[in-house]
């Protein structure tokens, strides 16, 4: 099977975890030796690759999917590679499938060119193909969820993963046309989003796209305790050790912002006390500015204009 994926501000994100061989010296007092990461979602494995190089094949990398046909891609790849330990699973379970204190962990939270471009996945509103939006290829199926849920659901669902103003009309839209026959495909859904938004609305890209990026979400659980996940994963770090986490829209940026926050978070007295009894005090540090693409990467893979990478360091 031939898995290709344009992997997202590659460079960026495995040097900001400050990976070393073995034998280089002590960054800000962490040993290098060795170690131990994480790649939380490896899909065509180009992180787990550059990562690889940069710690000189020295140390282990976890190189975790949910998708099996990633999963297949990246068992031959890292074939006779012995660093490298490939696992199928959610970076949610990362603590139940990783018993080991991590350097450095790398999530990028974006669907994979892989998925968007197999046809009979069905994540592209492009393309005929049954509806169905599954990463793991297990589960509840998009179309399952649009034939079955009720109209105040799908009406959340649209609001709360894709931010679609237009929620309410296509959530009706939805529901009367289902009533006649059941929606099965990609364009048929797309063609019935299309026709329930203003003419306006169609001008300013791809009126569906939002319905679909709401289905994927509601299909895979990815919003659904990522907070809870992504503080997880910090406190298996070692202390040092970064946390590198790609985002492609204001809902999975705003929860890495959310824990970042809260774990930079230091003293909670009032500031007139004359010294602090509450005893919080900063467990990690924003060591670099959000960095996004550049103008050549945006011209190598237009999908990456949206991503966003930010960096969370354990103190």
């Amino acid at each position: 099977m031939n898995f290709q994926h344009e992997t997202v501000l590659l460079h960026e994100t495995v040097a900001a975890l400050r990976p070393s061989p073995g034998d280089a010296p002590s960054v800000d007092g962490v040993p290098s030796a060795g170690g131990t990461w994480l790649d939380g979602t490896a899909g065509g494995g180009g992180h787990t690759a550059l990562l690889l190089e940069a710690i000189e094949r020295r140390g282990r990398i976890w190189a975790l999917d949910r998708d099996p046909d990633a999963v297949a891609a990246l068992l031959a790849r890292f074939a006779h590679e012995p660093a490298v330990n490939v696992l199928q699973g959610n970076f949610f379970q990362a603590t139940q499938l990783v018993h080991e204190a991590l350097r450095g962990v790398i999530l990028d939270l974006g669907v994979s060119s892989h998925q968007l471009d197999s046809t009979e996945r069905g994540f592209s509103y492009h393309r005929e193909a049954p509806l169905d939006c599954r990463m793991s290829q297990e589960g509840v199926t998009a179309a399952e969820l649009v034939n079955t849920l009720p109209l105040e659901e799908l009406r959340r669902v649209f609001w709360e993963y894709g931010q679609e103003k237009f929620s309410n009309p296509i959530a009706r839209a939805i529901v009367r046309a289902r009533e006649d026959t059941p929606i099965e495909t990609t364009t048929q859904l797309a063609g019935l989003v299309a026709s329930a938004v203003p003419a306006a609305a169609r001008r300013d890209g791809h009126p569906a796209r939002k319905v679909f990026m709401a289905l994927r979400y509601a299909c895979n659980g990815e919003l659904d305790g990522l907070e809870e996940a992504l503080t997880n994963l910090f406190y298996m770090l070692v202390p040092g050790g970064r946390m590198a986490v790609i985002s492609f829209n204001s809902l999975e940026d705003s929860a890495m912002k959310r824990v970042t926050k809260k774990l930079c978070a230091g003293c909670q007295c009032p500031p007139d006390f004359p010294q602090c009894t509450c005893g919080i005090t900063p467990r990690a540090r924003v060591p670099q500015k959000p960095l996004t693409p550049n103008a050549d990467e945006l011209a190598r893979n237009p999908r990456a204009r949206s991503a966003k990478l930010r960096v969370l360091e354990k103190l």
